[in-house]
């Protein structure tokens, strides 16, 4: 029966694997994939055992040829189950004995082990045996076989088994193929592993103690640090109640499943944190702050020459008023002189002004490019590498966008100047109707002078009216005050149009940077964000792993 100590452990490794999970699921792109893989791969064995038997404990006996592993596997289970030999004596096939079959069946199945090499320990007449209740004994094939099946097929059981005896002969007990290729890949494993001194019959009590002493300090210097070692023959039957003792004690607990999994988790656990430090990752935030937003925007706004534009539409609706509104006579004298824009010393706007007519703004990639670089590098100080990379590609995600889409989101709300204001027009009316009237003044005063004082001759009956010299006073008072009502007229415009222009030069700005504002949001800062989130969550999936 599963004890409530065991049912918390399994949920705290529940905790510890959905939390790998999150690892696994986030880490691509900025975890070496070999630990992924790893780490996916441990899932899956973690995931199939738990689902199965929790009252079964699987054993692997493990060793190499002639470490006398079958025997010691027919020694404990009290048969002739598994076969030995003589000359060169190899096990080409696991054989599994279970004491207690009822729900192993799953468990043996994802185990791989064949129907006609599996055997039960279940009679009511195997006396003694109830303290083995629950255990899965495995005779693995040698793991140092030349036959390169049975090597696959060790290497995958040793992977999997909760516990795994490694059954070791005086003569090859350091042998280096048995400590490189397991022994030092199971360092950590403490708990889940045991290492039996087989044939110590062969040895006298001396040999015995010496071997034992060499092998425990030979196992500390690969990483085991509390080796278990049971000395036994299984020829002669020594030392075997011992091992049942210590294997009874692992089957009762029913712990030993959890063990290998949180064994297996912890080194896994110390190779990512050696990978992704956890103690040394920065705390990021969870959102881009406000100064940042707005440094951004500034930044995008330099890149896209917002203040510029806003200058330039100030200074081209100025002289598109002066066109339009000034005294027609001012007009046509100034088209004697230089273009007017040449005066307004706007040096490299004059062509953006130009543009500008048209309603064209456009964006300068290379500053785009270092607005959203400075925005990443401020967000990244301290991080992983490939967390600042990241972030940083997270950034320029859609580098090959911003500028254009700046430059259309802009020349939507930049003013076609090359289209006036209908008031503009009243007032041209106006002056023009004013021309009219001086250029009417100077003729009637001209035929005044003409006929009326210089007596040049009797004037046609139809300018009789206009050539009485008593008019000449009314007719210069009222051509000098049309003139005057010109001019005024022309000063009162263009003062209008400087306040409307300063006014709609702050108005144009403040919709540019909104709308720069709400681009940057959209293909820098939700990217950014969504990349700082992930960054948050690996590392509290890190530390869940952890424990």
């Amino acid at each position: 029966m599963t004890t409530v100590g065991t049912t918390r452990t399994r949920q705290g490794i529940g905790v510890r694997l959905a939390a790998l999970a999150r690892v696994v699921e986030l880490g691509p792109g900025r975890v070496d994939p070999g630990l992924l893989t790893g780490s996916g791969q441990l899932l899956l064995r973690a995931g199939d055992r738990l689902k199965l038997s929790s009252e079964h404990t699987v054993v692997a006996l493990a060793g190499g040829t002639g470490s006398g592993k079958s025997t010691l596997f027919n020694a404990i289970s009290g048969l002739e189950l598994s076969p030995t030999g003589v000359r060169r004596p190899t096990t080409a096939r696991t054989h599994a004995c279970v004491w207690g079959l009822d729900g192993a069946g799953p468990l043996l199945d994802r185990l791989q082990v064949q129907w006609r090499h599996r055997f039960a320990r279940a009679s009511a007449l195997d006396r003694g045996e109830g303290r083995l209740h629950g255990l899965i004994l495995l005779d693995l094939p040698d793991h140092d076989s030349i036959r390169a099946l049975t090597d696959t097929e060790a290497d995958r059981l040793i992977q999997v088994a909760d516990l795994v005896v490694w059954v070791l002969d005086p003569q090859k007990y350091a042998d280096a193929s048995t400590h490189r290729r397991y022994v030092t890949e199971l360092a950590g494993h403490d708990a889940v592993t045991i290492f039996v001194l087989n044939q110590v019959d062969r040895l006298e009590p001396e040999e015995r103690a010496e071997c034992v002493s060499d092998l425990a300090e030979l196992l500390r210097r690969e990483g085991v640090t509390d080796p278990v070692i049971v000395t036994a023959s299984a020829l002669t039957g020594e030392g075997v109640d011992e091992l049942k003792a210590v294997l009874a004690g692992t089957v009762t607990r029913r712990r030993a499943a959890v063990q290998r999994i949180e064994a297996d988790l912890d080194r896994l656990t110390a190779r990512l944190t050696k990978a992704m430090p956890t103690e040394e990752a920065p705390a990021a935030p969870a959102s881009v702050d406000e100064a940042r937003r707005i440094g951004l925007t500034d930044a995008l706004c330099d890149a896209v020459g917002v203040p510029a534009v806003g200058e330039a539409m100030e200074n081209v609706y100025g002289v598109r008023a002066a066109e339009w509104l000034g005294w027609p006579y001012a007009r046509w004298a100034a088209r004697l002189r230089p273009d007017p824009l040449s005066s307004l010393r706007l040096g490299g706007l004059k062509e953006e002004i130009r543009g500008l007519a048209g309603g064209a703004v456009s964006a300068q990639p290379a500053e785009v490019d270092n607005a959203v670089h400075a925005l990443a590098d401020g967000l990244t100080t301290g991080m992983h590498e490939a967390w600042r990379n990241g972030i940083r590609d997270a950034a320029r995600s859609h580098a090959d966008r911003l500028p254009g889409v700046l430059s259309e989101e802009l020349s939507e709300v930049a003013p076609r100047l090359d289209r006036v204001p209908a008031w503009w027009r009243l007032v041209r009316i106006w002056q023009y109707l004013l021309v009219l009237l001086f250029v009417a003044g100077l003729a009637w005063a001209g035929t005044a002078l003409a006929y009326g004082v210089f007596g040049v001759g009797k004037p046609p009956a139809a300018l009789e009216f206009f050539a009485d010299a008593a008019s000449l006073p009314w007719v210069g008072l009222m051509v000098f005050s049309v003139l005057g009502l010109g001019v005024l007229s022309a000063t009162a415009a263009r003062n209008i149009v400087a306040m409307r222009s300063e006014n709609e030069r702050e108005r144009l700005e403040r919709e540019m940077r909104r709308r720069v504002s709400a681009v940057a949001g959209e293909l820098v800062i939700e990217p950014v964000e969504r990349e700082l989130a992930r960054y948050n969550e690996f590392y509290a999936a890190m530390r869940g792993v952890q424990g």
